[in-house]
C-alpha cells in the first residue's frame, strides 16, 4: 500500500504536530539501539502529547514513542485522538508504528490519521485502519462466545 509523498506539512496544525514529533525524538533514551523515535499525538481537545522511545537494559521492557504519547494523554484525561505524527532518524524511507503500538492506538479508534514523517519533513498519510486492517477492538469483547463448559 504505497502512499503519495506529501512534500511539506500542508497546514499550520500539521506543521506544529510534525515539529513536536521531531522535538520528542531528541528526548529519546535509546543507548542500546541508538534508534531515536518521536511521536506527537493530537487530542480532540487540540492539545499535542509528545512521546519518545525509552529503552531498558531488559530489552522487553522498552516503551515505544507512540505508546509513551498515548500513556501521557490518557493519564491527563484525553481519550479521543485525531492525528499522530511519527518520525525517526532514518535517512531514507519512513518508520511506521510497530504492531504493539498499532494495537494500542486501535483501542482509541481506527480512523486516526497516521503521518509518517522523515528527516526532511516529508510525510505519508495512512489511517490506522489501513495499518491494522483486522484490528481487535473493544467491541470485539461484546461478541457472543461459547460456554467454557463445552467439551467436544
Amino acid at each position: 500500500m504505497e502512499k503519495a509523498l506529501i512534500p511539506a506539512p500542508p497546514t499550520a496544525e500539521l506543521e506544529e504536530l510534525f515539529r513536536a514529533a521531531h522535538t520528542a525524538k531528541h528526548a529519546a533514551y535509546c543507548p542500546y539501539s541508538n534508534f531515536r523515535v518521536g511521536a506527537a499525538l493530537l487530542g480532540s481537545n487540540g492539545k499535542i502529547y509528545m512521546g519518545c522511545n525509552i529503552e531498558n537494559a531488559s530489552y522487553a521492557l522498552a516503551t515505544c514513542a507512540e505508546r509513551t504519547a498515548i500513556v501521557k494523554a490518557v493519564s491527563e484525561g484525553e481519550k479521543t485522538f485525531t492525528k499522530i505524527a511519527i518520525t525517526s532518524d532514518v535517512e531514507t524511507g519512513f518508520t511506521g508504528p510497530c504492531g504493539s503500538c498499532r494495537q494500542t492506538l486501535a483501542e482509541f479508534g481506527l480512523d486516526l490519521e497516521v503521518y509518517l514523517v522523515n528527516s526532511k519533513n516529508q510525510s505519508k498519510l495512512y489511517t490506522l485502519r489501513e495499518l491494522l486492517p483486522i484490528a481487535f477492538v473493544p467491541t470485539d469483547l461484546n461478541k457472543p462466545r461459547l460456554s467454557h463448559d463445552v467439551v467436544e
